[in-house]
């Protein structure tokens, strides 16, 4: 079964297949200021289970080897990859079509979280 998401204006979609690698909130500096947001969440996929079903996302290359992948119509984010992670896409949770079933399970650079935001529950880091 297949999962969908797009951006706000829907020119940007995506398809994947299969389970997600993980699912979690990013707290770091970066994607706060990419998505002027308190943190993001995002969920790992694996290269081989995904593809863009629409226009190509415009990328911003925002430090070496990272990549930010966005909608130059409506500006919305739609996914990150890294180096560091060489196997796999993260898409922005967020835009998923139907997220009834989706859970973040883990929590990244919970260091650099602003003091504003609780969540309700501790994730694994």
């Amino acid at each position: 079964m297949s999962k969908n998401g797009h951006c706000l204006c829907k020119k940007i979609q995506f398809s994947y297949r299969g389970d997600e690698n993980w699912r979690g909130h990013c707290h770091c500096e970066s994607c706060r200021r990419q998505t002027a947001s308190p943190f993001t969440t995002f969920m790992g996929i694996d290269h081989n289970h995904w593809q863009w079903t629409a226009a190509q996302p415009a990328v911003y290359e925002s430090s070496p080897g990272v990549k930010r992948y966005f909608c130059d119509q409506c500006g919305a984010p739609v996914a990150y990859e890294s180096t560091k992670y060489p196997h796999e896409i993260h898409f922005y949770a967020s835009l998923l079509e139907d997220h009834s079933d989706f859970q973040p399970d883990k929590e990244f650079h919970k260091d650099e979280k602003v003091n504003w935001v609780s969540l309700e529950k501790d994730l694994q880091t």
